[in-house]
């Protein structure tokens, strides 16, 4: 199956569910400058959700730009990254009644998590539709997936935790320095073990 009615679906489900990120933030009450100051956290939540969800999507249309046909697996892992994805602006919501809520920060980052492996697993399988496999380098993909996506993980984890257990905002400053690492360019210090 061609690539390029499932990209244009994604990015279209993508942009939708970005749209309603913003739909999701309270009204300032009362309507004054206070009273938007009073949503700050709220504001902050939304500008960190929608940069992570377009990073995403950035990281999402690299990694289909050498892809020409996909498979039926490929097509299900981006309806199930879609499906966990949707649950970004539920759970952003809840964090905007109440940035300090614990409960609130670890179903967002429940949902950042789902999200990232989501996008884990429709990366391994995206890399096994890859066309040009004399140009592919297995353990190259293999070590970039390491050293992308164990540290985000890691990073994710421990601000769920400190979220759950110390400091509630923990969470989005983790998924503001994952994102900040996953923008790291660190295939150029990828260097093949000579034999």
């Amino acid at each position: 199956m061609s690539k390029d009615r499932l990209a244009a679906f994604m990015d279209a489900v993508l942009a939708i569910i970005m749209t309603i990120l913003v739909l999701e933030l309270p009204k300032p009450d009362p309507l004054t400058w206070e009273g938007v100051w009073a949503l700050k956290e709220t504001y902050a939540t939304y500008i960190l959700s929608f940069f992570w969800l377009g990073s995403m999507w950035v990281s999402l249309h690299n990694e289909w730009h050498h892809i020409q046909m996909v498979t039926k697996k490929v097509v299900w892992l981006g309806i199930v990254l879609l499906f966990v994805t949707s649950w970004i602006p539920y759970s952003m919501s809840v964090v905007a009644i109440d940035p300090m809520n614990r409960v609130g920060q670890v179903l967002y980052g429940m949902s950042v998590l789902l999200v990232t492996f989501a996008n884990l697993w429709l990366s391994v399988a995206l890399y096994k539709c890859h066309v040009d496999f004399d140009e592919c380098d297995s353990e190259k993909h293999a070590w970039l997936l390491r050293v992308k996506y164990i540290p985000d993980i890691i990073i994710k984890l421990i601000g769920m935790a400190l979220a759950a257990t110390v400091y509630p905002p923990s969470m989005m400053y983790a998924v503001l320095l994952a994102m900040l690492w996953m923008l790291i360019p660190v295939d150029r210090f990828y260097h093949p073990k000579k034999q």
